[in-house]
Formats: structure tokens, C-alpha cells, sequence
């Protein structure tokens, strides 16, 4: 497919072949961003870890101190007082079985679902569903919660999560191109810190292999992991 001469002015600004500081790549990503709606920066790393096994799993949240610039959309299974207290926090859809049967329509303009405990009766009977878009509700991940009020608030106050791939790759958005650079290396710091901190016990040898950086149309920057403490 024939590039563009933004698309190849865009390849040539990054050197494919070396790796950048973290605050330098951003800046790349920043500069490269020139669609005309605000680019999501996406995170990439490589983990050394093979997540067909349970001691090699990755997977936690974090809640990301600038915000991700997304609105997100939540979804919350609950009923009565509980089911009043995740509409006032600004959940988009609240249900039981109404819910439960719409989802099993095809009917999932959500982001993200919380659940009360109560609630995962209903809510397993949708695990084929819900889990292969990586949306189940998971006490691990605190969206299965009594307090859905919390849940949702912090669902769209930044809180992102993030679970490794078959690859052994987790790919995680740390906010918007548009945001200030110092936002974007304080997310990034974050969601790294936290990844990091969830090094299951399994895994052996160099826990984060590579690591790169992008918007969501721009070239990739390859990011020196040499300065990161833990990696």
C-alpha cells in the first residue's frame, strides 16, 4: 500500500532501530500525532512470561493519576438500594436479568461491567460472552463489588486494566496526545510501577523484554528499558 507523504514523513522521524528514553519517545509520540482527532497513546511491552501457564499470568488495574481522556462507559449488575447507588455515580446501564438478557441480545454499548456478589449468578451465566472481551467481573479487579458506587467512579476516573496476551504482550492506553508530556510520563509510570508489582511467580529471568510506544496512527518508538528501575 502506497504511504503518504505525512505517513513517510512520520517514518522518518523515528529511528526504528534505536531505543529512546521515556521522556524523549513521548515526545516523538506527541509530535507525530498529527491526525486531526486526539490520538490515543498505546503502550506496548513484552513480557517474559507464557500466560498458558496460571504462575505466568498478568493481569491487575490501575488507577492512572492523570485519567486515560476517555469516556468510559460502564455497565453494573445490581439491584435496589445498590442498583440506585451505581446510577447516581454515572453508570451508563443498570440491571439484573433485564440486563443479563439485553447483553444476550447483542446489546453491549459498554466499557467496562461491574457487579454486586449477588449479582454473579446471573452475571456467569453470560461468561462466553463477557470474557473473551475481557469484560467479566473479577473480585480481583474490585469489579465485583458491594460498594459500586466506588467502582464505577473509579472506572471513570482513570482506572485502567490490563492483562497479558497469548504473546506474552500487554497492550494499555496511558492517556491522550493532546495531554501535557508530564501527564503522559506520570501515567506511563504508573501503569509500568503496577505491572511490575504484579511479576507473577513464575516468571524467570527479565520480566519486561521490550517495550514501545505509539498514537494510535503514528510510528512506533522503541523505549530504552535500561532506566527503569525493576524492569
Amino acid at each position: 500500500m502506497a504511504q503518504t507523504k505525512k505517513q513517510k514523513a512520520m517514518a522518518t522521524a523515528v529511528d526504528r532501530e534505536k531505543l529512546y528514553g521515556v521522556e524523549e519517545a513521548i515526545a516523538l509520540v506527541k509530535k507525530n500525532a498529527a491526525c486531526k482527532f486526539d490520538e490515543s497513546v498505546e503502550l506496548a511491552l513484552n513480557l517474559g512470561v507464557d500466560p498458558r501457564h496460571a504462575d505466568q499470568m498478568v493481569r491487575g488495574v490501575v488507577s492512572l493519576p492523570k485519567g486515560t481522556g476517555k469516556h468510559v462507559r460502564v455497565a453494573v449488575f445490581a439491584k435496589g438500594d445498590k442498583a440506585d447507588e451505581a446510577t447516581k455515580a454515572g453508570a451508563e446501564v443498570v440491571g439484573a436479568e433485564d440486563l443479563m438478557e439485553a447483553i444476550q441480545g447483542g446489546k453491549m454499548d459498554f466499557d467496562r461491567v461491574i457487579a454486586t456478589p449477588d449479582m454473579m449468578g446471573i452475571v456467569g451465566r453470560l461468561g462466553k460472552v463477557l470474557g473473551p472481551k475481557g469484560l467479566m467481573p473479577n473480585p480481583k479487579l474490585g469489579t465485583v463489588t458491594p460498594n459500586v458506587g466506588e467502582a464505577v467512579k473509579a472506572a471513570k476516573g482513570g482506572q485502567v486494566e490490563f492483562r497479558v496476551e497469548k504473546a506474552g504482550i500487554i497492550h494499555a492506553g496511558i492517556g491522550k496526545a493532546s495531554f501535557p508530556q508530564a501527564d503522559l510520563k506520570a501515567n506511563f509510570d504508573a501503569l509500568l510501577d503496577a505491572i511490575i508489582k504484579n511479576r507473577p511467580s513464575g516468571a524467570k529471568g527479565k520480566f519486561v523484554q521490550k517495550a514501545s510506544m505509539s498514537s494510535s496512527m503514528g510510528p512506533g518508538v522503541k523505549i530504552d528499558l535500561t532506566e527503569i528501575a525493576g524492569a
